[in-house]
């Protein structure tokens, strides 16, 4: 009997051990897999602060204007192309719209919505009679009014308005040269950057020279052609953008110093139309 108790004694001591040691086991393990669960936990948070201050350091610039300044038949696509990474561009052009228009349509409580740091704003081919109740503006009055409205209220939320005169349509005449008719349109812009202190980018004027140089009839590889078989001279199709957008970023960076930084690279040849 004596030595089954010593038995019974022994597997006791044998027994009792061992649970420790099972016990230690699991709670190093246990502590383990905390640690490195929060380890994971704080690398995502500083991936996602590190994110969050990237996103945060991005300057904002939003387009409004109409067709010619959209990604599909205006500079937008190749604007969008020139500038850096560090720049959260929002293109809200639409086509068709007007300096009345796309303020009565709501477009530009989108843009003021976006809190931006810069808007561009272009107009005028729209705002030009014959275009309907809806759309067309007297370039001395309605226009002009609708232009400084929208410099106030881009001012109002801390954004700064950057003016840009109509891209010209290709209206060629007999002399070779382009008759605009949208210099009352460009004066009245050109008037409000002055009497606001707006940055001006003078996109009509920079455009009427390239094209000039390209001649009456050395621009079509920058468009379309419409329905009716005929060329058209106010859009431009993705080569006339990635043409047209270097004039605008020229322009741009020289109007807006502190935008320079966000400009890629113009090469000088760019600014000159290859005949």
């Amino acid at each position: 009997m004596r030595s089954i108790t010593t038995n019974r004694a022994v597997c006791a001591t044998t027994v009792i051990p061992s649970k420790a040691r099972n016990l230690e086991t699991t709670n190093r393990f246990g502590m383990r897999r905390f640690l490195a669960s929060l380890g994971m936990t704080i690398a995502l948070m500083t991936i996602a602060c590190s994110t969050t201050a990237f996103a945060a350091d991005k300057l904002r610039i939003v387009l409004a204007g109409d067709s010619t300044v959209t990604e599909k038949q205006g500079w937008g696509l190749g604007f969008a192309e020139l500038v850096t990474s560090d720049v959260e561009l929002h293109n809200l052009a639409k086509g068709g719209r007007s300096s009345k228009s796309f303020h009565d349509e709501g477009i530009w409580a989108k843009c003021l919505e976006l809190k931006p740091d810069y808007i561009l704003i272009q107009f005028g081919h729209n705002d030009e009679p014959g275009k309907g109740l809806a759309r067309e503006t007297d370039a001395g009055t309605t226009y002009y009014e609708n232009m400084k409205r929208y410099v106030a209220e881009a001012r109002k939320i801390g954004a700064k308005p950057i003016l840009v005169t109509s891209l010209t349509r290709r209206q060629f005449k007999e002399d070779g040269k382009i008759h605009s008719s949208l210099i009352s349109y460009v004066n009245a812009v050109k008037k409000v950057a002055a009497e606001e202190k707006v940055p001006l980018l003078d996109l009509h004027a920079r455009s009427i020279e390239y094209f000039e140089k390209l001649g009456a009839e050395g621009w079509h590889h920058l468009s379309t052609i419409k329905e009716d078989g005929k060329w058209d001279a106010t859009h431009l199709n993705p080569d006339g953008s990635r043409a047209v957008a270097p004039l605008v970023a020229d322009e741009l960076r020289k109007a807006v110093p502190e935008l320079a930084p966000r400009i890629r690279d113009i090469p000088q040849a760019s600014l000159v139309p290859a005949k």
